[in-house]
């Protein structure tokens, strides 16, 4: 964090993407709101639906996990 020349101002860095844009489309695709992302790009969509892409990449992060290192 940095403070600007406004006083009391704070500015947080931009985090790079985590995501590739490959795989948000895919998940634009299977939560059903491709068409709104290919009509009004990524800020045509809800923020329900902008929460369930993240939710369901967190999902699909953890199973992959899971999978490369199952309990014993």
């Amino acid at each position: 964090m940095r403070t600007g020349k406004i006083k009391g101002a704070v500015y947080m860095a931009r985090r790079r993407g985590v995501m590739s844009e490959q795989f948000k489309y895919e998940l634009a695709k299977d939560l059903g709101f491709y068409e709104t992302v290919q009509r009004e790009g990524w800020g045509g969509i809800t923020t329900r639906d902008a929460g369930n892409m993240v939710k369901r990449a967190i999902q699909l992060a953890e199973e992959s996990l899971a999978k490369q290192n199952p309990t014993k």
